[in-house]
């Protein structure tokens, strides 16, 4: 298992006589009376003794110091026009909208089809929403991260959203795959990019279509997905303003076992043979298979681990639950954001919620989500978020963050 908790970022050579003390979880700023900019100092929560004892490198780093913040400052979402509802699943499958919303929350969700249809371009709807309401322009993109495990095409989908954006300056993009923890993985790493990278307009785009690998003939899955894009756009500024405060991110592999859609061979033509050359050449091609879930395995991964890792990001910025304006968690099943909420101690009126409308979007689901509490006005300029995702991998992940 790995984790990793805190920002780091390389030392400022001016200061690098200052000692500062190994392990321990903070965040604070100082300005110094010769001019010296604000900075905040992060950690993981590590004791010293973890170094000497052989702990993990993402566990035993030093302290490093930020001179410069991230906020925050635009979101946006697309969502494609089909709409399916329970009713019509019951079509499909044995089931019906009282089996489905009981156990789920869900009631509806949207499927991409026809041949307008593309998950490039509904990423790049959601990502012009949120360059427009941060009154930034295409061309000052300086990275897209496309998080989504769904690409169309094998190689990623960010480069052709970066185009049909219209960014001129060619500005790096790329993909971050980690199913429905991608967004915060994305989060993150564009955190990473302008405090250590020096980049001013980071686009984070959780994208997914998880309907094309869905069985649907089978009722206890194809009830639960849908398609859709979200995204965010954070910015550069300086410390006083930063608005992300802390996260907090894991991983297991022994979890796949329990969610994943692993590859599979095709038939080759047998018209080819072997030619007499190596058995099993040529290789047979291989696509994706349905999406295999073991629910109730999924179900106690994460009431079990998602309160932990808030927790965990919520001490590392200094806060507890009491201090949030908004609980939002990844948009899987409702009886999971309740039993959080519940772990957590956050009201219900505290929690945002979209899953009935849109199923779980598995990479889309948090950006989705917030882009309509914010446009609806529920979530203002300056609330504290706690934010988490978690799915196959598993990956499981959670942030601390003010939004504006």
């Amino acid at each position: 298992m790995a984790n990793t908790s805190g920002f780091f970022a390389t030392s400022v050579p001016s200061l690098r006589t200052r000692n500062f003390p190994l392990g321990g979880s903070f965040r604070s700023g100082f300005r110094s009376s010769d001019g010296i900019p604000k900075v905040i100092f992060c950690s993981t929560s590590i004791g010293a003794e973890k170094v000497s004892s052989g702990a993990s490198p993402s566990e035993s780093r030093v302290p490093r110091i930020l001179t410069r913040g991230c906020k925050l400052v635009g979101c946006g979402s697309a969502v494609p026009s089909l709409q399916i509802s329970n009713d019509d699943l019951a079509k499909l499958v044995d089931t019906n909208d009282e089996w489905i919303s009981v156990r789920t929350g869900i009631r509806n969700r949207r499927v991409i089809a026809g041949k307008d249809s593309s998950l490039t371009a509904l990423a790049a709807e959601a990502a012009r929403g949120a360059l427009q309401m941060a009154q930034v322009e295409p061309d000052d993109v300086d990275l897209v991260l496309m998080c989504t495990s769904t690409p169309e095409d094998l190689f990623g989908n960010a480069p052709q959203v970066q185009k049909a954006l219209g960014c001129k300056r060619n500005p790096l993009s790329y993909d971050i795959t980690a199913a429905c923890s991608g967004f915060l993985l994305g989060l993150v790493s564009a955190a990473c990019h302008i405090r250590g990278g020096g980049f001013s307009n980071v686009l984070v785009i959780g994208a997914d279509a998880l309907s094309r690998y869905v069985d649907w003939s089978d009722r206890a899955s194809c009830i639960l997905f849908g398609d859709a894009a979200g995204a965010v756009l954070l910015q550069a500024c300086d410390t006083e303003d930063d608005g992300l405060f802390g996260f907090d991110l894991h991983s297991d592999g022994d979890g796949q076992r329990h969610l994943n859609a692993g590859i599979k061979e095709k038939e080759t033509d047998k018209s080819l043979g072997s030619n007499g050359f190596v058995a099993g050449f040529p290789p047979k091609n291989v696509t994706y298979s349905c999406i295999h879930m073991n629910g109730k395995e999924v179900f106690r991964f994460a009431v079990r681990c998602v309160p932990q890792s808030i927790e965990a990001a919520l001490q590392q910025a200094g806060l507890n639950a009491s201090n949030i304006d908004w609980l939002l968690l990844h948009q899987a099943n409702q009886r999971i954001i309740d039993a959080v909420a519940a772990r957590l101690e956050v009201p219900s009126e505290r929690v945002i919620s979209n899953l009935a409308n849109y199923g779980n979007t598995s990479a889309a689901s948090i950006p989705l989500a917030l882009d309509e509490a914010v446009r609806s006005g529920k979530v203002k300029a300056g609330h504290t978020i706690a934010t988490s995702g978690f799915g196959a991998g598993l990956t499981w992940g959670s942030a601390i963050l003010r939004w504006g």
